[in-house]
């Protein structure tokens, strides 16, 4: 049996990011309590060793919704995760990793940077997943990836077309389950960032905080920093101005949240955070599917990484 793409997997009956640990050792747990670090240890290391069982026990069965939100692609129940690895996980060479490198956050809800190497969909992937949990299970992932990190003209033929990708990612029968520690700061963030406040959104952050777009593979140290990149990009961010939040992971020390901007080009992403003792920001982390803007865009937002 050839290996499926991801867009076979998402589509064809199941998947999920959240898989197997049995490489790379986790890089941070710092932000996320003991339990929940091993619980998602131990769905990385079964779906590495392609384990359909075990893997697929890690999931709720009563309550289950799997999306990516960089292809479109969603599975609405476990039944459908089940029957996919079923398939697929035959398929995946001995060679393919699947592993956790931070999480942030605790059993309610967490926050996942994962790794899925290129034997597993044919490109590398660098995701950030919010996850949602009850009794010890998943019950809501969301993949959150740069397409041009995957490959432009590759991300475009797995996706959705526009009028197909799912208008809600499981959120509504998830509900809150994050800290309303992080609901705050989130909140405060996306007020100040959706009406173009830069100088209320810095304030949020700590004097030696670290800002960090993936899709840009930009890092901004410090504050002030901070606050000159957003005052310079504030008109051209995609998770700036109007975004809302659409949903919110995590705990007092850690988590983040999914922005909606409603008929943007780009019209959602991810945020993770990491807080400190007293609710401060000490990073932030973000990644939107750069794929939906071209050359031209991306290098005029690049500017603005420059310093005056």
């Amino acid at each position: 049996m050839s290996r499926l793409t991801r867009r076979h997997v998402l589509t064809g009956g199941a998947t999920l990011a959240l898989a197997a640990l049995a490489t790379p050792t986790l890089a941070s747990a710092a932000t996320a309590n003991t339990d929940v670090a091993a619980l998602v240890t131990a769905v990385f290391r079964d779906k590495t060793s392609r384990d359909v069982d075990r893997f697929t026990a890690h999931f709720s069965q009563d309550d289950l919704t799997y999306t990516d939100a960089t292809i479109g692609a969603q599975l609405p129940n476990w039944a459908a995760l089940r029957a996919f690895f079923a398939q697929a996980m035959p398929t995946w060479p001995a060679t393919s990793r699947s592993y956790p490198t931070k999480i942030l956050g605790d059993t309610n809800s967490a926050m996942v940077f994962f790794t899925d190497s290129p034997e597993l969909f044919g490109h590398e992937i660098r995701a950030i997943a919010p996850i949602d949990f009850a009794d010890d299970k998943i019950i809501r992932e969301v993949d959150y990836w740069d397409g041009r990190h995957f490959g432009i003209a590759a991300t475009a033929a797995i996706s959705a077309p526009p009028a197909q990708f799912p208008t809600e990612f499981g959120e509504g029968k998830a509900g809150e389950r994050s800290s309303a520690t992080l609901q705050g700061v989130a909140s405060a963030l996306v007020d100040a960032l959706s009406t173009g406040d830069t100088a209320a959104a810095a304030a949020l952050f700590t004097t030696d905080a670290a800002f960090d777009d993936l899709t840009l593979h930009t890092s901004i140290i410090g504050q002030p920093a901070i606050r000159g990149f957003l005052d310079r990009a504030r008109a051209l961010l995609p998770y700036g101005l109007g975004t809302a939040i659409r949903h919110t992971v995590g705990s007092a020390r850690g988590g983040g949240y999914e922005w909606l901007n409603k008929g943007a080009q780009v019209d959602h992403g991810v945020v993770a955070l990491e807080l400190d003792d007293h609710a401060r920001i000490t990073r932030l982390t973000t990644v939107w599917n750069g794929a939906l803007v071209d050359n031209a865009a991306l290098g005029t937002l690049l500017a603005t990484t420059v310093e005056q």
